[in-house]
């Protein structure tokens, strides 16, 4: 199939600026398992998902069609990585106990990659699928809500067609498993305004943006931003839902 990559030319800074996920999230998931031999991630980026895995399981295999996104990931003895698109995987038949998907199944041939699921998820498996979309920041004066609206406004028709389904938290997504129903989650981050623009530069739409228009007129909505949030290393607590989907296979 055709990979579309959007973020090999800012994969070192993408490693750097991701929010964490909660460990709630992987304790939740790891709880729905009932063995905890192997692990998928699959679209793993910068391996963020696959090392919260390493806790629970005895190997994680990672896989992202990036060769880039791989070369940046997270590296520890219980994860093997591989650079291949999300409807081939390596592993035999009925062998894996857990697959995630962290902010990824947008960009997958849907069809072809749950195929590969049914085939390699144990009958007793579990697959997980999130996503998040724009941030929160409680403590946000109006000037700095302002700028923020003011930024994403300006990437917005930048985002690739594919992002619709994050906006819709996945909820128009196929999903052909028996489903379970999560708790709620959300991740948290204590970032200062480099921090938080560091973040806003690895999305795909701004890099999008800066191609059209250039990087001072990026440059002029980090600006903007940086003098709405007030003292520049003052950290701002911000908070994204996390929209998840768990289901086992159809049996």
């Amino acid at each position: 199939m055709n990979f579309s990559d959007h973020f090999s030319s800012q994969a070192s800074e993408y490693a750097k600026y991701r929010p964490r996920y909660p460990e709630a999230l992987f304790e939740y998931l790891a709880a729905t398992t009932p063995a905890h031999e192997l692990a998928w991630d699959c679209g793993t980026g910068n391996g963020q998902v696959a090392l919260s895995l390493t806790a629970y399981f005895q190997q994680i295999y990672g896989t992202d069609a990036s060769e880039k996104q791989i070369a940046q990931a997270f590296g520890h003895d219980r994860i093997r990585y591989s650079v291949t698109t999300a409807d081939r995987t390596e592993t035999p038949d009925s062998a894996i106990d857990l697959i995630t998907v962290g902010q990824a199944l947008h960009w997958f041939n849907l069809e072809q990659f749950y195929q590969e699921v049914q085939r390699v998820l144990k009958p007793n498996g579990v697959i997980a699928v999130w996503c998040y979309g724009f941030f929160n920041i409680p403590s946000a004066n109006n000037e700095l809500n302002q700028a923020l609206q003011e930024y994403y406004q300006a990437v917005e028709p930048f985002w690739p067609p594919e992002r619709q389904l994050v906006e819709e938290q996945y909820q128009t997504i196929p999903f052909p498993f028996v489903e379970l129903t999560p708790p709620p989650f959300s991740m948290t981050c204590e970032w200062n305004a480099e921090q938080l623009i560091g973040y806003l530069v690895t999305w795909s739409a701004t890099q999008r943006f800066i191609a059209q228009y250039g990087i001072d007129e990026s440059q002029k909505l980090c600006d903007n931003l940086a003098a709405a949030w007030g003292s520049l290393q003052e950290t701002k607590l911000i908070s994204w839902p996390i929209s998840v989907r768990v289901g086992s296979p159809r049996i």
